[in-house]
């Protein structure tokens, strides 16, 4: 393009631009933008020129273009947002429909609320702002850019006279990021045409407020319904997976993937590590690990994370040491899986090296997370004291998971007192959480002390502290059902507790032959 002079062609430097982007090059076309004729700012203040003396809107695609490209990554979104700024200084140059939407996508990527107003209130000033574009991308930039801010993006949504499912899919996102998921299903529900994005989105919602039954109650429905989902929709079906434990499911979605020639992303192949892990099948959790290349931080750290959780702590650790030589820098949640390795293994000193090296030989300051994780360590080892100490000394407030293991730690080793001490800190910190007395009165009961177990009990009564009944669940057929200690919730808890009586009646028919047999075979004897 040089040597033929077609670097000064603006509809050439476009698609050259467009295809840099395309290839993840945009930094390359960047740099052939700038050196371009068409490129102006403060410090480069030359007149726009060129032979063929292109159209105002050809020149414009142009910056669009940058612009684009330049949105599509956090570390150049600033760039994007200095472009679109530069338009104002080109002469007879000035932000289209297509420009506000790019640089909206800028703004998403930065998290800029303050800058979104701006660009809200530059797209009214020139009347752009009623477009069908330009709505659905500000829509999305009050969704995505949080504190309260859907909203806003509620507001525009329901002024729009005409709508397609982009603005639809925007407010539905906006709301499940938001936590109100219930709002979001209203919404999701009354889409007249639902794409791939809809259900990913409503999937994706359940799956954060950890309502992962849901997610896959919407998966199944999506199913029925013959869309077919795509490797977000997947990614975001796994982490529900994940979460339940659902391996039947998790494998099915593995399958699908691989014969529908899904494009296998690292968090796609990431979200199958750690649903087979944390669904019980650590050997092929280890089989998917082993084919990612190339592997991410994040890689490393899901598969470390379910080595511990199945308690192989040394592997874990090994795996630590292979990440290290790979020359991957360990991340703040690498450090938690690493502790909570430590922790299920015993290794209190290996668990103690790891935490004081953060700081000074990896550079990552240890977070509330890290000392809960060092602090279950210590009360699981019966370092109990140091525990505690370390609970006062750190420059955090401990919060209800660092007492509770402490009060867990001080149960299981016997240590009345520090129970005592701890209940009262979880009584503060959440004062209707029925697992904390429950805790306490079994510290007392285990050691014989009658009275206080009973007065522990009647004091979580007084307070009107409701004790939560123990749950399970199963996986039949790809389908997950859940139950409560006495509930009757289940559409088919009539069957159910009909099949439970007759399982109790072969029992105690068949201890009552046992015994009957174990006696004769006494007198015999």
């Amino acid at each position: 393009m040089v040597r033929r002079g077609l670097d000064h062609n603006i509809l050439v430097l476009s698609r050259f631009i467009d295809a840099c982007s395309s290839l993840g090059l945009s930094e390359y076309g960047y740099l052939a933008f700038t050196h371009s004729n068409y490129y102006y700012s403060n410090n480069n203040k030359t007149t726009i020129q060129s032979n063929s003396n292109p159209p105002p809107e050809d020149i414009i695609h142009l910056y669009n273009t940058m612009i684009k490209a330049l949105s599509r990554q956090p570390h150049s979104a600033k760039e994007a947002i200095l472009l679109y700024n530069n338009i104002q200084l080109v002469p007879g140059l000035r932000p289209d429909s297509y420009s506000f939407p790019f640089a909206l996508k800028a703004v998403v990527r930065l998290s800029s609320i303050q800058l979104g107003r701006q660009i809200h209130c530059q797209a009214v000033g020139t009347g752009l702002d009623c477009g069908v574009h330009v709505l659905t991308a500000l829509i999305q930039m009050y969704s995505s850019c949080g504190g309260g801010c859907v909203v806003d993006a509620r507001k525009l949504f329901d002024g729009m006279h005409v709508r397609d499912v982009a603005p639809w899919n925007a407010i539905v996102a906006g709301y499940a990021k938001a936590g109100d998921v219930d709002v979001a299903r209203y919404l999701f529900n009354r889409i007249p045409q639902k794409n791939v994005i809809s259900w990913t989105c409503i999937i994706a919602g359940y799956a954060r407020v950890d309502r992962p039954s849901d997610a896959i109650s919407i998966f199944r429905r999506m199913q029925i319904e013959g869309v077919e989902p795509d490797e977000v929709a997947m990614l975001a079906v796994l982490s529900a997976c994940a979460s339940l434990g659902t391996l039947e499911l998790g494998e099915w979605i593995h399958n699908y993937v691989d014969t529908h020639r899904l494009r296998k992303t690292i968090p796609l192949n990431n979200a199958l590590i750690d649903m087979y892990a944390k669904s019980g099948n650590i050997g092929k959790a280890m089989e998917v690990f082993e084919k990612v290349k190339p592997k991410s931080v994040v890689t490393w750290t899901t598969i470390i994370s379910g080595l511990a959780l199945h308690g192989l702590g040394r592997e874990a650790l090994e795996m630590f040491a292979r990440m290290e030589r790979d020359q991957i820098k360990p991340n703040d949640v690498t450090f938690i899986a690493v502790l909570s390795a430590c922790s299920h293994v015993g290794l209190v000193e290996t668990g103690r090296w790891f935490f004081n090296s953060m700081d000074s030989r990896y550079g990552i300051k240890p977070k509330i997370e890290h000392y809960g994780c060092m602090i279950d360590l210590l009360g699981r080892s019966g370092c109990l004291r140091e525990a505690h100490e370390l609970v006062m000394e750190m420059p955090y407030e401990a919060n209800s998971a660092i007492w509770g293991s402490l009060l867990a730690a001080s149960r299981m080793k016997g240590d009345v007192e520090l129970a005592e001490r701890s209940l009262q800190h979880l009584i503060m910190v959440e004062p209707h959480n029925s697992g904390n007395y429950t805790l306490l009165s079994n510290t007392y009961a285990a050691v014989g002390r009658w009275n206080e177990s009973g007065m522990v009990r009647k004091a979580m009564r007084d307070s009107g502290v409701i004790k939560v009944p123990g749950g399970s669940s199963i996986e039949v057929n790809y389908r997950v059902h859940e139950f409560s200690a006495g509930g009757r919730s289940h559409p088919e808890s009539g069957r159910i507790y009909k099949v439970l009586s007759q399982i109790t009646i072969q029992l105690k028919m068949a201890g009552k032959i046992h015994r009957e047999q174990w006696g004769m075979l006494e007198y015999e004897n």
